[in-house]
């Protein structure tokens, strides 16, 4: 069995490398995405892992099916650069890695609601420009605080269970309610959720129903003093109503590991050059909003289970077993 991992960085090669050693199976790893042009250096491989930023050509599954690949592992959460039908007309199961590690993205949901109640951001330009005073930045303590959960699912549901440990009160709304979580969480509409968090945790799927999940009249809804924290997906915010709630205080702020169009620039060193997002330029001049490049999932843990679960994927579907984090 040959593997072929595509779009891979230099920090899960280890995690790679150790793979084999266990299995005994070759991977070989490029840094390219999957494209068209690129489909004749599958040949001879049995099994392909992709994470990558745009969308899978559709004249890329036809060629696949082609050249006898029968499956497509991405190694992360969101799936929406493969088109599942296209996949399923040639043959091709499609999987994801959906939970390589809650608490990386649960963990950066917590650190960016710190950084946000005590005005860390704004102490540090002060800081920057030598401005030592601290007028007008009182912090508000954790445990003092209501947190809305949308989309209390494995990561949602690992942020409520730290947000409960350090003292808030946790509220949340998502479709399924899971009996594990309700002993430390309060189930609402999601209208009654943004009407009384002083946090907004968004921890949703990128799918149809959550594209502009928050709009103007969600913004409306919130709390003048409350935050927005969307460690999800970028789509799932309407990033020009964000802009304005911001810009006329609807909101107090606002922490965005992930935004609409991020492909253009997140990861990217644009040092010295213009930002080829305006919303991107206005966002960043705020000094309530804290901006982190899609980096959620960049932990010790988090890698090595990408790594590691998406490779058992290709080697359970090339056996002709089912694996659980089929999606297609």
């Amino acid at each position: 069995m040959k593997i072929l991992m595509m779009s891979v960085r230099d920090d899960e090669k280890e995690a790679i490398t150790e793979w084999e050693k266990r299995n005994n199976i070759e991977v070989k790893t490029v840094d390219w995405e999957l494209r068209l042009d690129k489909v004749e250096e599958l040949v001879g491989y049995d099994g392909i892992v992709i994470q990558q930023r745009s969308k899978v050509e559709k004249a890329v599954y036809p060629a696949l099916k082609a050249i006898g690949i029968k499956q497509i592992t991405l190694r992360t959460a969101g799936y929406d650069v493969v088109d599942i039908d296209l996949a399923r007309e040639n043959n091709l199961v499609i999987t994801n890695v959906p939970a390589y590690s809650p608490r990386s993205v649960a963990e950066l949901a917590l650190a960016h609601t710190m950084r946000l109640i005590r005005k860390l951001e704004i102490f540090d330009e002060r800081m920057a420009r030598q401005d030592f005073r601290w007028a007008g930045l009182q912090a508000t303590e954790i445990h003092s605080l209501t947190v809305g959960i949308i989309g209390a699912g494995r990561i949602g549901g690992t942020t409520a269970k730290i947000f409960d440990a350090l003292g808030a009160k946790v509220i949340a709304y998502d479709l399924v309610e899971r009996d594990e979580l309700k002993s430390i969480v309060d189930y609402m509409s999601k209208e009654e959720v943004l009407r009384n968090a002083d946090v907004i945790c968004l921890h949703v799927d990128l799918n149809q129903t959550t594209v502009d999940l928050m709009g103007a009249k969600e913004f409306e809804l919130m709390k003048p003093t409350a935050y927005l924290i969307n460690e999800c997906r970028g789509p799932v915010v309407e990033t020009d109503a964000l802009i304005a709630a911001l810009e006329e205080k609807k909101i107090a702020g606002a922490a965005l590991d992930t935004l609409t169009g991020e492909e253009n620039f997140f990861n990217f060193d644009l040092q010295n050059k213009d930002l080829p997002s305006t919303q991107l330029k206005k966002l960043r001049a705020m000094d309530n909003v804290i901006l982190t490049p899609h980096v959620g999932f960049f932990t010790n843990i988090a890698v090595q289970n990408m790594v590691d679960i998406s490779l058992n994927d290709v080697v359970l579907i090339l056996n002709g077993k089912t694996s659980e984090h089929q999606v297609s």
